[in-house]
């Protein structure tokens, strides 16, 4: 039922879309009207950083208008997949050109925690710790990591020199397009992973999400090591045909 409900959900998105890169206003409203929760819960995310909510939401459907402008049929995937990046890219470049990210105490208290765990790490491991080692050592989620290092992070003019040559940030930042591209080609390969048999995305989730050994995979799964470096390479050959069509 839920998928049935997702594919007629999709179907409705692409008719509109269709309309709205045909110069349909009306079309851009509904889309926008039965979207609106996904930008909403979105923008939930940036509650308590100097940006009434409302305001964010509105800027998230500016984002959504984008990605509705923007969308390639050709990409073969869900709107809302391709959306989600262009939503939440707009409403960040909003909060910093505006100068108004406020970071929260307990994102700031966890940011500092974050940076004496490295710094501890380092001192016993003469190594940067991965990022699977922080969560271990913080109990944080990956992306809770990246949300305290991302906020408390210095917001940095593209006039700012980064060498002694007078070299500056916007001389070697990607263009939108660039930018654009890059979430294109995650999302492709997301699909790609999806339409891979259990057993490879299990080998795929342990191997480069859980960062396991051949041999620990290979035990998880009750196979053998050799089964496991086989099958590696028969996914990745399945996975750039499929990235390649």
């Amino acid at each position: 039922m839920n998928e049935q409900s997702d594919k007629k959900t999709e179907n409705a998105n692409f008719e509109l879309i269709k309309r709205i890169q045909e110069g349909d206003g009306a079309a851009l409203d509904e889309l926008i009207c039965a979207n609106m929760g996904l930008v909403k819960n979105i923008a939930r995310r940036f509650i308590g950083r100097g940006t009434e909510y409302e305001d964010i939401v509105q800027i998230g459907a500016m984002g959504m208008i984008k990605a509705a402008r923007s969308f390639d049929f050709a990409y073969g995937t869900a709107f809302s997949t391709y959306a989600v990046p262009l939503i939440i890219g707009e409403i960040r470049r909003f909060l910093r050109d505006d100068g108004m990210i406020k970071v929260s105490r307990d994102i700031k208290r966890r940011a500092i925690g974050l940076m004496k765990i490295r710094e501890e790490f380092e001192k016993i491991h003469s190594r940067e710790p991965k990022i699977s080692e922080i969560c271990e050592l913080s109990g944080l989620s990956r992306e809770e990591i990246a949300e305290c290092l991302e906020a408390t992070s210095p917001v940095c003019s593209l006039q700012d020199p980064i060498g002694e040559d007078g070299m500056t940030i916007e001389a070697v930042t990607p263009s939108r397009d660039s930018e654009i591209e890059k979430k294109t080609d995650l999302i492709a390969l997301d699909q790609a992973i999806r339409s891979l048999d259990e057993t490879s995305r299990q080998i795929i989730a342990l191997r480069f999400y859980r960062e396991l050994s051949q041999q620990q995979t290979a035990k998880i799964l009750g196979i053998t090591q050799v089964k496991v470096s086989r099958e590696e390479k028969r996914i990745f050959e399945k996975l750039r045909r499929h990235m390649a069509n």
